[in-house]
């Protein structure tokens, strides 16, 4: 019998996962404590996810990646029985609440005590991206009820202790907050000072109430769930998914009025008959670096010192002035209406022809005045869901009257992996994870367009299901064989496959200029240097805006659309 390699073995845990969460779907319903339900905890322990750490020891509860989870979940996920996901639904007028996670775009409603329910706009990657974390959610929730009883059956003092913390409404501090992280880090087999982190942190970015006992009451919640399932059937954590739901996988739901909006705005705009770059970035990198500098050159000259980064990064504090200047300035935003949480802003650069630049942002002022092109800058995409958005812009746009789609740029965060956080990724091919389709890119971004100070990689890129269905041993494979990938991430070959079928169809030039361009938000290859281990903070500015200067400067400096 072959000896499978752990790559392999791998491959396949990732394979068993999405086949059986799509089976899982179709059918409508599971119990994570099910036979379907361990089947998925199954497959993530085999394939045991970097960015979960030790999810896969039993003695230990895996606190980063539990910080990780919970930052992706709406508060109070911990204490639900029964989670929906649904297509669209009429919540908005509804006393159902609202509440939107610290660091995921995504709309969820909390219908009861124990019921939640997650609204699906962005797809298949979205569904995966739920099911991953709540399944790695019920393990360490498993192995929090198993630290909770004595061997006789009795509650442990431990337990005991927090049950009475989280009774209490009083606020702990000093000794009464360290003798109870000491506790906790006793449950969870963890470090004192590992515990007091993910206290802290938790306590700052998903307080639960007016007290500062956040994590302990995540803990008791998730251990007492766990126990109320094993006394009774009644009380087993279900997942249902609605037919509505069922009906909207693989359909364009929610991209044809969101790109219909956007063309109606420029047309309305009287733009359409002007050259049109699409961007695919976040909402304040190309606004800061287009208006900024005019929006605060009259008012405060200290915050102009220094180079183009050490600029941006003052600028933080004068968000809503650069808004206002850029609203004034030819800027229009293009809120999303249609639920695909993609945001947009429409530019108008013949309104910047005499507007001052940073000095280290090279513009041909002479362009702005004699070919003035449109920029439209659409938020990222999740996933599947870029695919979508993409093509559904641009079949939009070949309708007639057409607008001239002169450039497609994509700027974006993947995890790397022979490089570091902060370093730069420009993909010659972007590789679909677990099919076989593979898109070549004929990227108009090269080394030398950067200044040397940050080092950038150049190879294929791995688009993946999703950044927690990853370990150590597919991505090494990827970057050791003759793949020799260069980093991952979850939307790139989506966009490529809209842009492919576009040229097919005939609806942009087959030589449109194309440009893709990552910033290393994480490296899953090195300790410490995960998504789970924090964000890029003060790291990613200036990758960032190095990556949005080049592409701006190639757009307004070069001929695209005119030649």
């Amino acid at each position: 019998m072959e000896v499978l390699s752990k790559s392999h073995k791998s491959r396949l845990a990732i394979r068993a996962f999405k086949v059986t969460a799509d089976a899982l779907v179709l059918r409508g319903h599971y119990k994570p404590s099910g036979i379907s339900g361990q089947t998925l905890a199954t497959a993530l322990k085999d394939l045991s996810p970097e960015i979960y750490g030790t999810m896969d020891d039993p003695r230990i509860i895996e606190i980063k990646g539990l910080e990780y989870v919970l930052d992706r979940l709406p508060r109070g996920i911990e204490d639900c029985t029964r989670i929906v996901l649904t297509a669209s639904e009429a919540f908005e007028h509804t006393s159902f609440e609202k509440i939107l996670p610290n660091k995921r775009r995504r709309i969820s409603y909390r219908i009861s005590g124990n019921e939640m329910c997650f609204v699906i706009t962005t797809g298949l990657s979205e569904i995966y991206d739920v099911l991953t974390h709540i399944t790695f959610l019920n393990i360490e929730a498993e192995k929090i009820y198993h630290q909770m009883k004595e061997p006789g059956g009795d509650y442990s003092s431990g337990w005991k202790d927090l049950e009475e913390i989280v009774a209490s409404e009083e606020c702990l501090a000093d000794q009464q907050l360290d003798q109870a992280i000491w506790n906790l880090s006793i449950i969870l087999g963890r470090t004192y000072q590992e515990t007091r982190d993910t206290y802290y942190y938790l306590d700052a970015n998903r307080k639960s109430s007016g007290c500062n006992n956040s994590l302990f009451q995540i803990i008791y919640r998730l251990g007492k769930r766990v126990e109320r399932e094993k006394a009774s059937k009644d009380n087993e954590l279900l997942i249902y998914f609605t037919p509505s739901l069922q009906s909207m996988i693989g359909h364009h739901a929610y991209g044809p009025s969101w790109a219909a909006a956007i063309r109606e705005k420029i047309c309305a705009l009287g733009l359409q008959n002007r050259p049109l770059h699409i961007i695919s970035a976040n909402m304040h990198s190309v606004l800061n670096l287009l208006y900024g500098y005019a929006a605060v050159f009259s008012q405060d000259q200290n915050k102009l010192d220094g180079d183009l980064y050490l600029f941006l990064h003052k600028l933080r504090d004068d968000r809503e002035a650069v808004r206002k200047h850029a609203e004034s300035s030819g800027c229009h935003s293009v809120p999303d209406t249609s639920g695909t949480l993609i945001n947009a802003q429409i530019m108008d650069m013949a309104l910047l022809g005499e507007a001052p630049f940073h000095p280290d942002l090279h513009i041909e002022r002479e362009n702005l005045k004699t070919r003035p092109p449109v920029l439209l800058v659409m938020d990222y995409a999740f996933g599947t869901q870029a695919y979508e958005a993409m093509d559904e812009l641009l079949s939009e746009f070949h309708h007639a009257p057409a607008i001239h789609v002169a450039s497609i740029s994509v700027m974006g965060k993947a995890g790397i992996l022979p490089g570091k956080k902060g370093d730069i990724m420009l993909p010659t091919a972007h590789v679909m994870e677990g099919t076989p389709h593979n898109y070549l890119v004929h990227n108009d971004m090269k080394p030398e367009d950067f200044d040397g100070s940050i080092d950038v990689y150049v190879g294929p890129i791995v688009t993946v299901l999703g950044t927690s269905l990853q370990n150590k041993d597919v991505l090494e494979k990827f970057q050791t064989t003759s793949w020799k990938a260069i980093g991952l991430e979850m939307e790139g070959g989506h966009y490529q496959r809209a842009i492919s079928a576009a040229i097919i169809r005939g609806h942009i030039s087959p030589n449109i200029k194309l440009r893709y361009a990552y910033y290393a938000s994480d490296n899953p290859l090195i300790s410490g240097q995960t998504l789970a281990s924090g964000s890029m903070g003060d790291e990613g500015v200036k990758p960032t805006y190095m990556i949005t200067k080049i592409i701006i400067e190639k757009i307004l400096n070069g001929d695209d659309g005119y030649s």
